[in-house]
This record gives C-alpha cells, sequence and structure tokens, in this order.
C-alpha cells in the first residue's frame, strides 16, 4: 500500500516475535485474536510515537531519512528495539489502545455518495457517522478533491485529497446543503489535547509524507469547526437518533471502514435500527444508507476490496457506487 519502510519495519519486528525477543515480550500473552485487534498497526503506532514525540531522536531522524526504506529499517529497529526493551511496560500500555487512522481519503466516498443523494433529493440533509473517532470526515464538504478527470471543492481549502480515479465522475453540479451533523465513537479522540493529537498521528505509518500532511490539515479544520464525536455505542446511538425522522430533511446514517469491528450482535442492531427506521420512511421524510466497507462483509466474495454502497428508503432501493482500497488510492467503477 505504497509503505515500503513500514513493511520492512514489520518483517524486522515479525522476525524478532519469532526469536522470542522484545516483541514477544510485549505481545506474548495477548488475549485475544491478533489479526482482528490490528496488533501489528498497534505495534507501528508506538514506533512511530516514539518517533514523533522526541522520545528517542535517532528514530526521529531516521523515519524522516531519504535513504532506501531495507537499509532505514535495519537502523531504526535497532533503535526501537532497544527503546521498547528500555520501555516495554509503556509499549504494553500503548498497545491496549486499537489504532484510528481517520483517513481523509475516505472522504471522496462521502462525497460521491453525498453528491448521489443529493442528485436524487432537493432537501436539506442530516448526517449521522458512526464509527467516526476524532470525526475529522465530518467536515468532507469542506476538503478540496483533485482527480485527473475532475475536480471538487474550495481551491483555497486547507485539506486537499487526491487520488487515482477511474470510476464514473460524481454527481458535481448536484448541490450539499447538510444543515445537521452528528458523531460517535466507543472512543472519541479530543484533538485540541495535544496527546491524543500525537497518538492519532502516530498511526499514520511514517513514511506517507502526504497522508500526515493531510491529517494535520484536516485536524486543524475540525478544531476550528468545532467538530464533536459524541462518545457512545453505536447501536444505542442510533437507535436513540433514528427514532423520530425529521420532516423535510434526508437523513444518511454513514460510515467507513467501521461495521467491520464491531461484534456480530451489535453489526445486527445497527442493521435493525435502520431497517425499521426505514420501514418509517416517506418521501418527506426520507432515509439513507451510505457505507464504505469491506465487499465481503456484505457479499460471498473474498475480495480485499472496499464497496460503495447505498441503499434508501422509502422503497429500499440499493445502489453500488464505488469500489476501492481502505486508503482511496484507487477508485473504480462497481
Amino acid at each position: 500500500m505504497g509503505s515500503p519502510l513500514t513493511s520492512e519495519i514489520l518483517i524486522r519486528m515479525k522476525a524478532d516475535y519469532e526469536r522470542d525477543g522484545v516483541i514477544a515480550d510485549i505481545i506474548g500473552d495477548w488475549p485475544t485474536n491478533p489479526v482482528r485487534d490490528a496488533l501489528g498497526l498497534r505495534l507501528l503506532g508506538a514506533l512511530h510515537y516514539i518517533a514523533l514525540s522526541g522520545r528517542e531522536p535517532a528514530l526521529t531522524a531516521l523515519f524522516a531519512s531519504d535513504k532506501p526504506p531495507s537499509e532505514v529499517a535495519e537502523t531504526a529497529w535497532s533503535s526501537a528495539r532497544t527503546y521498547l526493551r528500555e520501555h516495554s511496560d509503556w509499549a504494553r500500555d500503548f498497545i491496549t489502545h486499537p489504532p484510528q487512522t481517520n483517513e481523509t481519503r475516505r472522504g471522496f466516498m462521502f462525497l460521491q455518495g453525498f453528491l448521489e443523494l443529493a442528485k436524487r433529493h432537493d432537501m436539506p440533509m442530516r448526517m449521522l457517522e458512526l464509527g467516526a473517532s476524532a470525526g475529522l470526515n465530518q467536515n468532507f464538504d469542506q476538503f478540496r478533491y483533485i482527480t485527473q478527470p475532475w475536480k471538487w471543492g474550495d481551491p483555497l481549502s486547507p485539506v486537499t485529497v487526491t487520488t487515482d480515479w477511474q470510476a464514473p465522475p460524481p454527481s458535481l453540479t448536484s448541490l450539499l446543503n447538510i444543515v445537521e451533523r452528528k458523531a460517535c465513537d466507543q472512543h472519541p479522540l479530543d484533538l485540541t489535547d495535544a496527546e491524543t493529537r500525537l497518538r492519532l498521528k502516530s498511526y499514520i505509518w511514517a513514511d506517507q509524507p502526504e497522508r500526515l500532511q493531510r491529517f494535520d490539515a484536516a485536524a486543524d479544520l475540525a478544531i476550528a469547526n468545532n467538530t464533536h464525536v459524541e462518545k457512545a455505542d453505536a447501536a444505542d446511538w442510533l437507535e436513540r437518533e433514528l427514532e423520530t425522522l425529521p420532516e423535510g430533511q434526508l437523513t444518511v446514517v454513514c460510515h467507513s471502514v467501521f461495521l467491520q469491528y464491531p461484534p456480530r450482535e451489535t453489526r445486527a442492531r445497527i442493521t435493525q435500527a435502520i431497517e425499521l427506521a426505514g420501514a418509517r420512511a416517506t418521501p418527506t421524510a426520507p432515509l439513507a444508507w451510505l457505507r464504505y466497507e469491506p465487499e465481503a462483509l456484505w457479499t460471498r466474495s473474498k475480495s480485499p476490496k472496499m464497496l460503495l454502497d447505498l441503499r434508501t428508503w422509502p422503497g429500499d432501493e440499493h445502489s453500488a457506487l464505488a469500489l476501492s482500497d481502505g486508503h482511496v488510492r484507487l477508485v473504480t467503477d462497481a
């Protein structure tokens, strides 16, 4: 996924684990599924945090180096291994937190979906985002989007996102009118807290400077907009928010790379809450479910791709809009 240095470091951590090194000492008693828990990404976040915080200056310098990834990784891992051995308790505590990446390029998926909805419904929109973390993509309509075939948004926006777009363009002439924005997360992150912001940034891979720059710009925008994410279980929160569908507004439930993480029972409650609200939807109080999730979550396919799809009520119409990956590097038609 465009991160050779990250890959090289993961390989070295794997070898260290197999030799019963410091990684085995830190994660050897991990109580649950390490793949589902993205344990590798948690460890990478710890190393990047060490570098970003200046706790280990040698690692900070190495992550900023332009030398070949394999050369940097060997030296960087040597420094990281020494630090982790001396601060293993800190590392164990750090990895208890799940990674939250807030990938701003996923704004492309929200943009396409909301523009499609604006084309179908000439009315104000109410945005309900699940698993929003720090809420960076709550402001997706204030980003500048650039692809080879089309552009959208304010050229002066502090947040610019780009991708390789090989799908039909969105409905670029549709006008977005989002009058209410709400979001929830079990562990919302306060970007005004310097320590929290640093931790969130650390989950971005160290050799992706464009993503790091976009994160800083989007975080500043979220702070300027007083973006708020409510601390709540997604199913509980959604059941409450969907008790009433406001007249004259389109309610849009949306999420990106979120639904694969909650337990099956929670996913079932979320689906039931939306479908029950959909059964009550009317032409003057419609409902939409915009989701960007692994294609395998909805189909029998074992595809590693992410699918952007849309369900709308009344009528429960279903549309597949686009395919991409977790970082939205290439968008193709669904």
